[in-house]
């Protein structure tokens, strides 16, 4: 099994990258946070996972591990495959996931494009146990709370999501009790 392809990015676009290395292009498939994470890069590792299926092989490329470790886990569901996952990871940040679903809140997982409230039920059934909140990354149920209150003011002041997500969690990351005004203040100097 491939572990990561590391090489030149010939190829972006937010669902997927081409990889060059070696004279081969491998293309794979991407969510949103790693589209981001590629942004104005010109070479990178990109972590993956490989799914052979008797009509196709594909590759699902990940800027972190902790990400692919997600991805795995949320294909390891019954009635969840790769695109799915990649909807998920795509929608929400992956200490974001980790914190709502070690709370058990189905209807945030609810709010993803394809995913029902079934299926999220069943996401947080079977992985409530599995997933690891470590580090300074995720954030407790508290934090998680001053995390999702930050990204929501900054996606009324006319932010993108997804840029105010990322924002948000690298300065969590540095600073992890900061309060929702200073992780703003903050996040308003990167975006």
């Amino acid at each position: 099994m491939l572990d990561y392809i590391k090489g030149e990015i010939a190829e972006l676009t937010p669902a997927s990258v081409v990889i060059e290395t070696g004279g081969v292009g491998y293309l794979a498939h991407i969510s949103l946070n790693t589209y981001s994470a590629l942004g104005n890069l010109k070479t990178c590792k990109l972590f993956v996972y490989e799914a052979i299926r008797e009509d196709a092989h594909q590759l699902f490329g990940f800027m972190e591990k902790r990400e692919r470790e997600l991805f795995l886990l949320l294909i390891s569901v019954s009635g969840v495959g790769a695109n799915t996952a990649r909807m998920v990871l795509s929608s929400i940040a992956v200490y974001e996931l980790e914190g709502i679903i070690a709370s058990g809140n189905a209807n945030a997982l609810k709010a993803v494009k394809g995913v029902g409230i079934k299926t999220a039920e069943r996401i947080i059934l079977d992985l409530k146990g599995k997933v690891k909140i470590s580090g300074t990354t995720s954030p407790d149920a508290v934090s998680g709370e001053v995390a999702r209150e930050a990204v929501s003011a900054l996606v009324m002041l006319g932010f993108n999501q997804l840029a105010s997500q990322k924002a948000v969690g690298k300065i969590y990351a540095d600073k992890p009790s900061s309060t929702v005004e200073e992780i703003i203040k903050l996040a308003l100097k990167m975006l």
